[in-house]
């Protein structure tokens, strides 16, 4: 079993975003379900955010309401809050104030029902030396109402500068068959250095991978995919094509796209050079939680054979719209 700051975690974890950040949020029951069902399939490492969603309704007021209904369920989470930014413009607060202010409010809104077991600036505020962002987050752990620090959607100089300063429990980035700049350049293999688990976001490319949209008219209006080049008319047709090649593949696998695509990400650390890597998808119905829970082992041998397909495409478009974030 992998293990995030000394505890066991499954080997797929579970994200909580999908829960509170979109326009029109699952009934609350309804994602209740399919966070118990996540737990028992073993995905016990869960990822949510200050920013996922309305002050009223984000991650941390669905997990206080959860653990309300289901104490017993708390020590069996291993719980990573991504903050550390400011909740109108999203941009990195990592003084010691902003870290005070995320943690004050996290903690507040969870009502001590959860202890947030690994906190992370949602992404390396540069305007602040990390040893003032990590000498605040320190006193909560100190406080013992942190359990450790882990670093969101960084480059490998960061990881190799924080190592420096502070352990780093964790590193959460972006990885997927149509994400694979992590293998490249050089945060996968800092991870590996330093013996961190990399925990990949968006495993099965923002439902890209799952085969959800076979067009740009299949995204809702208000959804956040419209405004992500990958998912524009222009060169949705394009990236299309990797979709059908997944498709192809788990159909000869036995296995649903998102399966493959999810078994893809976690046979990354068989490779010589990589670190553990735990995906954790969303997911919004138990249907769908079971699907992804299940896990596919793929081989060296087919590992090579999806790698032969990658290099037969190139992925249009950027992670992220211009002025966002990335690699910080």
């Amino acid at each position: 079993m992998p293990e995030i700051h000394g505890k066991e975690v499954g080997p797929i974890g579970f994200g909580l975003m999908g829960f509170t950040w979109r326009p029109s949020p699952c009934p609350q029951e309804q994602a209740f379900e399919a966070m118990r069902a996540a737990l028992a399939n073993g995905c016990n490492f869960w990822n949510g955010g200050e920013f996922y969603g309305t002050p009223e309704y984000n991650s941390m007021v669905l997990l206080e309401r959860y653990f309300e209904k289901y104490p017993e369920d708390a020590d069996k989470v291993v719980l990573s809050i991504k903050g550390g930014c400011n909740l109108t413009t999203y941009a990195p607060e990592g003084t010691t104030a902003g870290i005070r202010r995320s943690l004050d409010n996290i903690l507040s809104q969870l009502k001590g029902r959860k202890k947030v077991d690994l906190f992370e600036p949602a992404r390396r505020d540069k305007s602040v030396d990390m040893r003032e962002t990590f000498a605040a987050i320190n006193e909560y752990i100190e406080r013992g109402q942190v359990g450790g620090i882990g670093l969101s959607e960084v480059s490998a100089a960061t990881i190799h500068e924080a190592v420096k300063i502070t352990k780093i429990a964790a590193v959460e980035v972006e990885l997927s068959l149509w994400s694979t700049d992590v293998l490249t350049n050089g945060v996968a293999a800092a991870c590996a250095q330093y013996n961190i688990p990399l925990i990949a976001y968006s495993p099965m490319g923002r439902g890209m991978l799952a085969g959800r949209f076979k067009s740009p008219d299949d995204i809702p209006d208000g959804d956040f995919r419209k405004y992500y080049p990958r998912f524009q008319p222009d060169v949705f047709h394009i990236n299309l094509e990797l979709v059908k090649q997944v498709e192809k593949l788990a159909k000869q696998k036995g296995c649903t796209p998102s399966q493959l695509a999810l078994g893809w990400v976690r046979a990354l650390s068989k490779r010589p050079g990589m670190p553990t890597i735990i995906p954790i998808p969303g997911a919004t119905t138990v249907e769908r939680v079971n699907e992804n829970s299940k896990p596919i082992d793929l081989s060296l041998e087919e590992l090579d054979e999806i790698d032969a397909t990658l290099a037969k495409f190139e992925v249009k478009g950027n992670r992220y719209p211009d002025g966002y974030l990335m690699e910080t």
